[in-house]
């Protein structure tokens, strides 16, 4: 049912027993291939050569199957306070969790994919009520991007990075809040940039893992260590690697199938991309327990939102919704580039847009997914990053 304009409603998460039940009986009766013609005793990243090996998914299936406690994460959610309201006839849902702290600035984290909301659940507490009194306090928003979780799936093309962008703009307003700070990474990070650049008038600066280099930029003058980073990023990007991207950006439909009707098919798309996109040396449990990537897929499931998920790269890759290469962003900006993510943009490219650049970290450690992955090192990154805007917004 749509809510009416402008209202905000509380939801709460609540998968039927039929929905779940229905999800053990298709993980029972799934139909699996062979293994990899390239098999390799763990430890080893090149087991992963032709994808998911067969013998990490059966376990992570049966895992899945007989010992995975969703409600358990529907709960976490309600503790932290789940919410939706419709903007431009949309239904967007977000978590949004208010501080106790009167000096407290609103902040909107923005996922991407194949994340979730559930990249943030755990750290939100500590970003709205910090232990130490010191650091800054947030009153934290954490929305659905549209055609993802409890967000509706938009039924028209046009939802791309621009009008989500807008849209966030709008919901912090109905939230009460006319300035705020922005974080995101992947897609979130570019959505964030679209915010600092797009309403300078309403956001107080941002924070990104995510910095997009303008095009036409050479490596003259780069450190070597700046090169290799160029030298990664376009062999990501130009390579085999980014087939995944190609295919939901030119045909989503067709995927969307098998990430809709098969929960093993789900998974082990998704399971692919944290693998590769992790800092790991062999799989990505090192890092991210079995439950956290089953609350991500898992939430996919339930919502049926593998196909609307995987169109955001059609509604971002090209024409009138793709990335302004003009772009200006003047708002005070801090940046963070994790050593093992898939995209790394050196600082002088980075310069060229963020034009009030406050505060630049390459951390040590940490991969696409560092709220996840090195959850405690990520709050203190963000918080200390978020107080260098602040500093330098006043």
């Amino acid at each position: 049912m749509p809510y009416p304009a402008n209202d905000v409603q509380a939801f709460e998460a609540h998968a039927t027993d039929a929905d779940l039940d229905d999800l053990r009986a298709r993980l029972a009766a799934a139909r699996l291939p062979e293994a990899e013609t390239v098999y390799r005793a763990a430890p080893d990243p090149r087991r992963w050569d032709q994808g998911v090996p067969l013998a990490d998914l059966v376990d992570l299936v049966n895992y899945w199957r007989t010992e995975y406690n969703w409600r358990s994460f529907e709960a976490r959610l309600d503790w932290i306070g789940q919410f939706r309201t419709t903007i431009d006839g949309l239904g967007i849902h977000f978590l949004h969790r208010r501080s106790a702290r009167t000096d407290a600035t609103p902040l909107i984290l923005t996922h991407g994919w194949p994340g979730s909301i559930a990249e943030f659940i755990d750290v939100v507490d500590e970003l709205a009520d910090p232990k130490d009194a010191a650091v800054p306090a947030f009153h934290v928003v954490v929305p659905s991007l549209p055609g993802f979780g409890y967000s509706d799936r938009p039924a028209t093309t046009g939802w791309g990075i621009g009008k989500i962008a807008a849209a966030w703009v709008e919901l912090m307003e109905r939230l009460g809040y006319s300035k705020f700070v922005a974080h995101g990474g992947d897609w979130g990070g570019v959505i964030t940039t679209v915010l600092g650049g797009r309403f300078p008038e309403r956001v107080l600066g941002i924070h990104t893992l995510t910095p997009q280099a303008p095009s036409g930029m050479t490596t003259d003058g780069l450190t070597a260590a700046e090169r290799a980073w160029t030298e990664e990023s376009r062999d990501f990007w130009c390579g085999p690697r980014a087939a995944f991207a190609k295919q939901q950006a030119a045909r989503p439909q067709t995927i969307g199938y098998s990430l809709v009707d098969s929960p093993v098919g789900l998974l082990a798309w998704i399971l692919d991309k944290f693998a590769e996109w992790t800092d790991t040396e062999d799989n990505p449990f090192e890092t991210i327990s079995r439950d956290g990537i089953l609350d991500i897929v898992t939430l996919y499931w339930l919502t049926r939102t593998g196909a609307s998920a995987a169109r955001i790269y059609y509604e971002s890759h090209g024409g009138v919704n793709a990335f302004d290469p003009e772009l200006r962003v003047d708002v005070p900006s801090a940046i963070s580039v994790y050593p093992h993510d898939i995209e790394k943009c050196p600082r002088p490219w980075a310069q060229q847009r963020y034009r009030q650049i406050v505060r630049w970290r390459s951390p040590e450690t940490g991969g696409h997914f560092p709220s996840l992955e090195v959850p405690e090192f990520f709050v203190k990154d963000l918080q200390e990053g978020l107080a260098a805007v602040l500093a330098a917004d006043r």
